[in-house]
């Protein structure tokens, strides 16, 4: 087995803790810094502690955000009778890069996953029922991501807003562009099935 410098060792790690970097995208990287010009490796290190010093929640959706509240929900050219509701603040970015959508949102910062131990009172459910009670909402969307923990938050958030009387709609799940039938899932195909609309 290799063994590094104790230093360079550590920070692979550090690197392996990341999301989508495993032991050899961790030792590249450290490798890479390690070889960098030490103004780069300042700069990279100035922007990661200026990340943590300066980003917060915005007190309306929860996004993250370097202002308060953030650019959304202070754009007076947005819907503020559409709400969007998504998992994690990436998925706004998901939503904002299809140019269809110009209401404002509401960030859950997770899903229910009992087996993880994530009930409704670790999520941001209270603001968004906080919200739709002082609002004048004409719909709520729910957009939490089509697996088995999204589906069932999306289904206690409806349960949870039917009494409040905003209409509560769920983002369209089904085939991909560009996919074969050939290739696409039984359950797939059944939502996509369910979901059809008039052409």
């Amino acid at each position: 087995m290799l063994e590094y410098a104790k230093p360079l060792a550590n920070l692979i790690d550090e690197l392996k803790q990341l999301p989508g970097i495993g032991a050899k995208s961790a030792q590249r990287i450290a490798f890479h810094l390690l070889k960098s010009e030490a103004e780069e490796v300042v700069r990279l290190s100035d922007a990661i502690q200026h990340l943590k010093e300066n980003l917060n929640l915005c007190e309306i959706c929860g996004n993250i955000t370097d202002v308060n509240p953030c650019n959304y929900c202070s754009d007076p050219a947005r819907d503020v009778k559409l709400i969007c509701v998504v998992e994690e603040p990436a998925n706004i970015s998901t939503i904002e890069n299809t140019g269809r959508y110009r209401g404002t949102y509401h960030v859950l910062h997770g899903v229910l996953s009992p087996l993880q131990g994530v009930s409704p009172e670790h999520l941001r459910i209270g603001g968004l029922l906080d919200r739709i009670n002082k609002s004048d909402f004409e719909e709520v969307i729910l957009a939490t991501n089509s697996t088995a923990e999204g589906e069932a938050t999306a289904f206690y958030l409806a349960k949870l807003m039917k009494p409040l009387g905003v209409r509560i709609t769920r983002i369209a799940t089904g085939i991909p562009v560009g996919s074969e039938l050939d290739y696409v899932d039984t359950a797939t195909i059944s939502r996509a099935l369910e979901g059809r609309r008039e052409f």
